[in-house]
Formats: structure tokens, sequence, C-alpha cells
């Protein structure tokens, strides 16, 4: 558990660190209910091939006629993949044994709009006519893809639900994703929620004020490597 002693704002105190990335993180779930009869499962790859291996499971348990994997080299995989994430998550989901004719993947998009748009582009090259679909993404990351599909996807009556590996907070941190990493791009999603909205980006989400003030903390302690 990652402590520190803030001396702002008030009285002496302990800050832990640990304590509001759980507030985050917990923020940015959505625990949507999931249905099985959905066009594809569409996985915006990460740094995390936990969340491969939940969306092939998902596609093996028979969610979904596709299994759609986006991303290209990011920010957070430049150098930690010596190909593209989607190429990295599809080789997990075929070793998997999911079929590789119900595989589709675009390698090339950098960021979560880029994930959307140019699998929507793929599709329409593909000419499949995909309109629900079930997006896989890191538990931090869930509401910020939400919002953002909301957003950029063409076509306002597809419909989505979002989840994640379904891992507590006290289970997620690991020796590739640690915890004060984790802290900070979640911290940053919540700034991104709060400012992508007026730049065309996002729909508006609601940011309760304890996650806020979890956030303030979080950056007074110098978490703000991953900040817009």
């Amino acid at each position: 558990m990652a402590t520190d002693t803030l001396e702002k704002d008030g009285p002496r105190g302990v800050f832990d660190a640990s304590k509001d990335g759980e507030i985050l993180y917990n923020y940015h779930q959505l625990h949507m209910p999931l249905e099985k009869d959905i066009d594809a499962v569409f996985c915006l790859c990460s740094l995390d091939p936990r969340v491969a291996v939940h969306a092939a499971q998902l596609f093996l348990d028979g969610y979904g006629d596709y299994l759609i994997f986006a991303g290209g080299v990011g920010r957070l995989t430049q150098g930690r993949y010596d190909k593209p994430e989607a190429e990295v998550f599809a080789d997990i989901a075929l070793e998997m044994g999911v079929s590789k004719d119900k595989l589709l993947v675009e390698p090339h998009s950098t960021n979560t709009g880029e994930n959307i748009r140019f699998t929507y582009a793929l599709l329409q090259q593909k000419r499949l006519h995909l309109n629900s679909f079930l997006l896989v993404q890191k538990p931090y990351m869930e509401r910020r893809t939400y919002a953002t599909f909301k957003k950029q996807w063409p076509d306002p009556d597809a419909k989505i639900a979002v989840t994640s590996p379904q891992l507590k907070w006290s289970e997620y941190p690991n020796e590739s994703n640690p915890e004060d990493l984790v802290i900070n791009i979640a911290l940053g999603d919540l700034i991104r929620i709060r400012d992508y909205p007026s730049k065309g980006f996002q729909i508006p989400q609601n940011i309760p004020d304890d996650v806020w003030e979890a956030a303030q903390r979080l950056i007074r302690a110098g978490y703000t490597s991953h900040l817009p």
C-alpha cells in the first residue's frame, strides 16, 4: 500500500494513495449487464494481456459472432511489444482456440478514439454490418471507452455494453501493471473524462465529489505522469 504524508489544506494527516487509487478504479467501472446476442466482442488493446484473455474467453463462451482486436503502438506499449497490440492480443486468442476466420484485427490505431473510428472503417471495408458490441477494456478504462464510443462511433443506433477482467483493486496490480502506474493512468483518464466532452471526443459523464477529491489528493502527491 502506497502512503505518503501531506501537509496541505489543513492539519497534517496521512495520505493513502492506494485507497484513493481504489476510489478511481471503482468509479471507472460500469458493471453493465451483458447479453450474448451481440454481433461482436470488441477488445480495445493495451499494455495488459489479461484483457485479451478475457475477451477471447467471452467469445469462446458464446458472446458474439466475431472477435475484434484494435490497437497499434500507443504511448504505454512503445517498446513493450514487438508488434502492434492487436496482433499480440490476436495471437493470445488463437492460442486459446479462437478460429482465425472469426478474428478482425485493426493494427494501426494509437488511442481510444482511433480504436473506435478505425474499426468502423475496417468493418465498412469488409462490408460487415455489425451494430451490437461487447467492448472489453482494462477495468479502469471502462467508463472512458463507453463515453468515447457513444461519441465517435458513426452509427448512433449501435448497441453496446462494456466489461473488463473481473478483478478487485487488490487483485489488479501486478509486475507488468504496478500500482503506481495504474493510479497514474486512472487519474489521467479521469481528467480526460472531465475535459474531453468539450473537445468533442466523448459524451459527458458525472464525476462524484468523492472521486474528484481523491483525484486532487493524488495530483498534489505527484501522480501526474499521465495527465493530458
